[in-house]
């Protein structure tokens, strides 16, 4: 098959598909067992995610070739025909998506859109799937996503199995996975009850990240630093996530989660998976799995005593917001992993909302090297330990900076750093978003970048002592870094936000 295939089109060529490449020339992938046709049922679909990632995440993965042929049914509470829920995805996709549609790529697209009120029952969404798969073809597969809150995860899946859509299906599953321990043990109990765990795809999208993958081609794939990445040279690391924005009229949801559930569980311990695990076994699902959850599990309990919670002022005048609240907007923490490898080595996160600025980075400090040999006055030491720096934005970008030497006269020295981002290869335009990598691998049932079921609950049980026992929250302004008291918990270390030196343009 030559060329970009049309959605609409029938799949006549098993074996390979086209599709562009930065530089707009079709590229050649070979297709496999798991690139069967797909009916991806949206849950949620004139919700907030969807509006702003989902629809233009699975439009890109429909026209690019990346997928072979899909259909997408969207189920909400809203009452819309597949007119009006197509006019609701153009404008969605117009409005806030990620990658805008020409008119010509709109024409292609707004077929694969359908329709299904969830007034309409268990029976009109098995019917619409039917009607989908029959037009797909012999072995059409099923993914449901469930862009839903938890507790409307299971009502979904309750229909779900009503309308006999569990066979030959997988289910995406939004975060938070529970509030607790007992809340995650149950969750998971009742999903089994009609799900396989390799059905299951808990999704968290800093991990489709590519800055997130491109921490495994670091550290395994460079001998610079596989033999340096443990605690005989890593002084401290860094996970630091905060928000400029705020609320955004989610007080419903936040009011009863808070920074720790909402970010730390469910995003910046994934991240510090990847950065602590052992190597894997190899580059597959189960390996990378097992490794990540060994971390967990050799995460020690979040001490009370080691966590700073901050609440913005005005937060308890937000809509929705008890003016008493004691949610915390802002958590920083210090973890520890107790292992050989990490032994001695913590681990700070850091995230909150309304903060100076919206930054996600992984900071690794590299202990320092004896200053004995240089003068006094020489520069060494002022600026503090090296870094390789991870930033986790769209635009893939990783730096290290080092001391060297400031041209003329003397021994004087300065932090320099080696940047490298993404945006400087001939592939840039190959980048997938985080939705569309992670849905595009859920449909091929791989699991590397998402949670399992134990992994989950390890967390929530080395949670407890501070769930059970909260510090006060302490307030700081909107605009800031969050409370003072964060420079105590990070001593005699620094936070790297905010940075002295920028980005290389």
């Amino acid at each position: 098959m030559t060329g970009t295939p049309n959605a609409d089109s029938s799949r006549t060529d098993p074996q390979t598909i086209a599709y562009p490449s930065a530089h707009g020339q079709p590229r050649a992938r070979r297709l496999t067992a798991d690139d069967a046709p797909h009916v991806i049922v949206l849950f949620g679909a004139t919700g907030d995610l969807a509006r702003r990632k989902l629809l233009s995440g699975m439009a890109h993965l429909a026209l690019s070739g990346l997928t072979p042929d899909i259909r997408i049914v969207g189920s909400s509470l809203d009452e819309m025909t597949d007119e009006e829920f197509r006019a609701f995805a153009r404008k969605s996709i117009e409005e806030v998506g990620v990658r805008k549609l020409s008119a010509k790529e709109w024409e292609k697209f707004e077929p694969l859109l359908s329709f299904v009120p969830t007034s309409a029952g268990p029976k009109a969404l098995a019917d619409k799937v039917a009607e989908e798969r029959a037009e797909l073809g012999e072995g059409s597969r099923i993914l449901h996503y469930l862009s839903v809150p938890p507790k409307a995860a299971t009502k979904v899946i309750e229909t779900l199995r009503e309308a006999e859509l569990v066979e030959d299906s997988r289910v995406v599953m939004e975060k938070p996975f529970g509030e607790d321990l007992e809340s995650a043990l149950a969750l998971n109990a009742e999903v089994h009850e009609t799900y396989r765990e390799d059905q299951i795809f808990r999704i968290d999208h800093f991990l489709g990240k590519e800055a997130a993958q491109n921490i495994l081609a670091f550290r395994f794939a460079n001998g610079l630093f596989e033999p340096i990445w443990n605690r005989n040279f890593i002084d401290h690391i860094q996970i630091d996530i905060p928000e400029s924005l705020g609320l955004d009229a989610r007080a419903a949801f936040y009011e009863p989660t808070g920074a720790y559930k909402d970010m730390v569980v469910t995003h910046l311990f994934q991240v510090m998976a990847f950065v602590a695990m052992e190597p894997p076994t190899a580059l597959e699902p189960r390996a990378i799995s097992e490794e990540k959850n060994k971390v967990f599990r050799s995460l020690e309990p979040v001490r009370p005593a080691d966590v700073v919670r901050g609440q913005y002022v005005g937060y308890r005048a937000e809509e929705g917001v008890h003016p008493e609240s004691d949610t915390e907007t802002f958590i920083a923490l210090r973890a520890s992993i107790d292992n050989w490898r990490w032994a001695g080595v913590p681990f700070y996160l850091r995230t909150g909302k309304k903060m100076a600025e919206g930054q996600r980075i992984i900071s690794i400090a590299f202990k320092e090297a004896p200053k004995s040999m240089f003068p006094a006055g020489s520069g060494i030491g002022a600026h503090g330990p090296d870094h390789l720096t991870f930033d986790l934005a769209d635009e893939s970008k990783v730096s290290l900076s080092y001391y060297g030497k400031r041209p003329g006269p003397g021994m004087r020295l300065e932090k320099l750093s080696m940047q490298f981002s993404t945006e400087e290869m001939a592939q840039k335009g190959d980048v997938l978003e985080a939705y569309e990598r992670l849905i595009l691998d859920a449909m091929h049932g791989d699991h590397t970048l998402f949670t399992t079921a134990e992994g989950i609950e390890s967390l929530w049980e080395r949670s407890e002592p501070l769930l059970n026992d909260p510090p006060p929250v302490k307030s700081y302004p909107p605009g800031t870094w969050g409370p003072n008291s964060i420079h105590q918990l990070i001593a005699p270390n620094a936070w790297r936000l905010p940075f002295e030196r920028q980005w290389r343009a």
